[in-house]
C-alpha cells in the first residue's frame, strides 16, 4: 500500500457485481498522468425521524434493512434522535424511502435526495479542483473502470483534501461550423465543415477537408475523419476541461447527430466511454468521463448583464476588442464561394481563440466556488447561484451536525410561490446635474444583518419574552443566542474573505495577489447570494420571514443614515438598497 496524491477533477460512480463503486477523476501534480482511483467502500444512507425509536427499528427490520444505527443530529437547531439507515445501493434509496417515509412510526426522513456522488465529497471532506490523498494499491485492469492509458489505482483508506494550491490546468476549447444553406441548422442535412480547437496544450487550428493551404488548417478526408481526429484529439491530450459556447445546447448535440449518422464514435472518455447527454431543467448538459465540460454561455449568462449573450458581445466587453463576426445565415455562402472560404476559416480560429481567452478569464472564479461549495465543476458551471448557496449550506450542515430540510413538496411549492418580500428602500434619481457628490455605502449589508440580528429559521420564535431580535415593521422576533445556523456560515465566510482581504495587502507577489483576488471575489459572491434565498421557493431553508426580516432591516438602517447625513448637511439625490449619493449643502438641519 502507497500513499497517492492527485488535482480531483471529477467524480461518478458505477456499480460492480451489484455494488456501488466511487470513481475520482484527476491528474497527478505533474499534470501529466492521468488517474481514475476508486473507492467500494462507501454506502449511501439517509435518516429516518422516529416517532417510536424501538418500534420503528423493528418497522425497519420488517423492510429488510439491516445497517441501522440510532444517532444525534439537530433539526433547525434542536437535538433530535434519528436512525441512520444504510444501503447496499444507491438505486434502493429511491424505491424504498416512500415505504419508510410512510411506515406510522417514522415522523419523517432526511437527506434522501443528495446524489450518491455529492453525498461522498460530503463526507470524505474532499473537494474537486483540489489536491487530495489518499492510501491505495495499483489496480489491474478491468472492464468499465480502466482504460489502457490512464492509472488505475485502488483506494484503501485515509483520503484527505491535501492542499489549497490553486492548481495549473490543461484547457481546450472546441467549435464547430455547419453548412447551413436552409438557414438554422439541421443534423439531418447539413454536415459539419469545420470543427477548431484552441488552448494551453499547443494545439491552435482547424480541422476541416479544405484549406490546406492555411497553415493552421489540418486537412482531412471527409466529415467523418473531421469527427475522428477531433475526438482523436480530446482521446490524446485528455484535457482536464474542456470549454464550448452553447456547447451544451448546439455543438454537442450536432456532433453526437452528425456522429451517429455516419458511425464515428465519440468516445472521448478517459475510460473508453462516449460523451453522454442528460437533461438538466430546461437545458441540456453533455458530460465526458474524467474531462470536465464547460459551457461558458450559461455561466455568461450568471455573471454578466447584456443586452445580447452572443460570443462575439461578451468577448468584446470583457476584453474591449472586436473579434471577427459573420452572418449566421450566410456561412454556407462562405463555405461555398472559393474566394470567401478563408475568412471562414479565420472566423472558425478565432472563435476558439475567444473562446479560450474568456475560459482564461472567467473559469477562476468557477474553480473557487466549486473548491468553496466542494461539489463538481461541471455542475457548479450549471448552477444558479442560490443552488450553489444551497450546497454550500448541504456541506456545513453535515460539519455542523445539522439535518438538511427536504426540498419543498408540489403543494408547499405552489404555496411560496405567491410570496415575495419587499425589496430594499429606492429613492429615485433627481433630475439635473448635480455637483460634490458624496458616496455613502453599507459593506456587505445584508450578510452583516443576517449575522447581527441572528437572522436563522432555526432562531425564529414566537416567544414574547425571549431576548430577541425585533424586525421593524414586522415583528419577528429572533433569539440572540445560540447563534443560527445560517449566520455562523455567513460569518465564516465573512472572516475568510476578510483574512484573504489581509493576505493581498500583506503580499509582493502579483501572481499570489491575484489568486487571493479571485479567492475573495468568490466568497463576496457566495455571501451575498445567501440573502436572497431566503425567500426562494424551492430553497430547502426558505423562510418568508426570515427574508422579510432582512429587507425590513435594510429600509431602516438606509432611511436612519439618509435622516443623520441630512442633519450634518447633506441631501439624497438617489438611494438603492445598501447605499446613497448626496450632495453637501452645509445646511444643517
Amino acid at each position: 500500500m502507497e500513499r497517492y496524491s492527485m488535482v480531483l477533477l471529477d467524480i461518478d460512480y458505477l456499480t460492480v457485481d451489484e455494488m456501488p463503486v466511487i470513481r475520482l477523476f484527476g491528474k497527478d501534480k505533474s499534470g501529466n498522468e492521468p488517474i481514475i482511483a476508486y473507492d467500494s467502500s462507501f454506502r449511501p444512507y439517509i435518516y429516518a425521524i422516529p416517532i417510536d425509536t424501538e418500534r420503528c427499528l423493528d418497522d425497519l427490520a420488517e423492510l429488510g434493512l439491516e445497517k441501522l444505527e440510532v444517532t444525534e443530529r439537530r433539526d433547525l437547531g434542536k437535538p433530535v434522535e434519528v436512525i441512520r439507515i444504510e444501503f447496499r445501493h444507491p438505486q434502493e434509496v429511491p424505491k424504498l424511502r416512500d415505504r419508510i417515509r410512510n411506515l406510522e412510526s417514522v415522523a419523517d426522513i432526511r437527506e434522501h435526495d443528495i446524489p450518491f456522488y455529492r453525498r461522498y465529497l460530503i463526507d470524505r471532506s474532499i473537494v474537486p479542483m483540489a489536491g487530495i490523498e489518499f492510501n491505495g494499491v495499483e489496480a489491474e485492469s478491468a472492464s468499465s473502470i480502466t482504460s489502457d492509458d490512464v492509472r488505475i489505482i485502488e483506494i484503501t483508506d485515509g483520503i484527505q483534501t491535501s492542499d489549497s494550491g490553486f492548481p495549473q490546468l490543461d484547457i481546450l476549447s472546441f467549435d464547430i461550423e455547419v453548412r447551413n444553406p436552409h438557414g438554422m441548422p439541421d443534423p439531418e442535412n447539413d454536415e459539419i465543415v469545420m470543427v477548431g480547437i484552441a488552448g494551453n496544450m499547443g494545439v491552435e487550428s482547424v480541422i476541416s477537408t479544405r484549406g490546406e493551404h492555411l497553415d493552421f488548417v489540418e486537412r482531412v478526408g471527409d466529415e467523418a475523419a473531421i469527427l475522428e481526429r477531433f475526438a482523436e484529439i480530446v482521446r490524446e491530450k485528455k484535457p482536464d476541461i474542456l470549454v464550448g459556447y452553447n456547447s451544451d445546447n448546439f455543438d454537442f448535440p450536432y456532433l453526437s447527430r452528425r456522429a451517429e449518422i455516419l458511425g464515428v464514435e465519440l468516445d472521448l472518455g478517459w475510460d473508453g466511454s462516449r460523451i453522454k447527454t442528460m437533461r438538466r431543467g430546461f437545458a441540456n448538459a453533455t458530460a465526458i468521463k474524467g474531462t470536465v465540460h464547460v459551457d461558458l454561455y450559461p455561466v455568461m449568462r450568471r455573471y454578466m448583464n447584456l443586452d445580447r449573450y452572443t460570443l462575439e458581445r461578451v468577448y468584446q466587453e470583457l476584453f474591449g476588442e472586436e473579434k471577427l463576426d459573420l452572418p449566421g445565415d450566410k456561412l454556407w455562402e462562405y463555405w461555398d464561394r472559393e474566394e470567401l472560404r478563408d475568412e471562414l476559416f479565420r472566423y472558425s480560429l478565432d472563435d476558439v481563440v475567444a473562446t479560450y481567452r474568456i475560459a482564461e478569464k472567467i473559469l477562476p472564479l468557477n474553480m473557487e466556488l466549486t473548491r468553496i461549495v466542494g461539489q463538481p465543476l461541471f455542475d457548479i458551471s450549471r448552477m444558479a447561484t442560490g443552488q450553489q448557496a444551497e450546497w454550500f449550506l448541504v456541506r456545513k450542515a453535515y460539519q455542523y451536525g445539522e439535518l438538511v430540510p427536504n426540498k419543498p413538496s408540489h403543494s408547499e411549492f405552489s404555496k411560496r410561490r405567491g410570496r415575495r418580500a419587499v425589496g430594499g428602500y429606492v429613492k429615485e434619481p433627481e433630475r439635473g446635474l448635480h455637483e460634490n457628490i458624496v458616496q455613502f455605502d453599507f459593506r456587505s449589508l445584508y450578510p452583516s444583518i443576517i449575522i447581527s440580528k441572528n437572522i436563522s429559521p432555526d432562531t425564529l420564535t414566537d416567544e414574547k419574552d425571549c431576548d430577541c431580535h425585533v424586525a421593524p415593521e414586522y415583528g419577528y422576533r429572533f433569539r440572540k443566542e445560540p447563534a443560527g445556523f445560517v449566520p455562523s456560515v455567513i460569518g465564516e465566510i465573512l472572516s475568510e474573505r476578510v483574512r484573504i482581504k489581509g493576505e493581498m495587502k500583506r503580499s509582493d507577489d502579483p501572481m499570489e495577489r491575484k489568486i487571493l483576488n479571485v479567492q475573495q471575489e468568490a466568497l463576496k459572491r457566495l455571501a451575498n447570494t445567501m440573502y436572497g434565498v431566503y425567500g426562494y421557493s424551492r430553497f430547502r431553508w426558505y423562510s418568508m420571514e426570515c427574508a422579510e426580516a432582512i429587507t425590513a432591516w435594510g429600509r431602516d438602517y438606509i432611511k436612519r443614515t439618509i435622516k443623520i447625513a441630512e442633519e450634518f448637511g447633506f441631501h439624497t439625490v438617489y438611494a438603492d438598497t445598501d447605499g446613497f449619493y448626496a450632495t453637501y449643502t452645509g445646511r444643517r438641519s
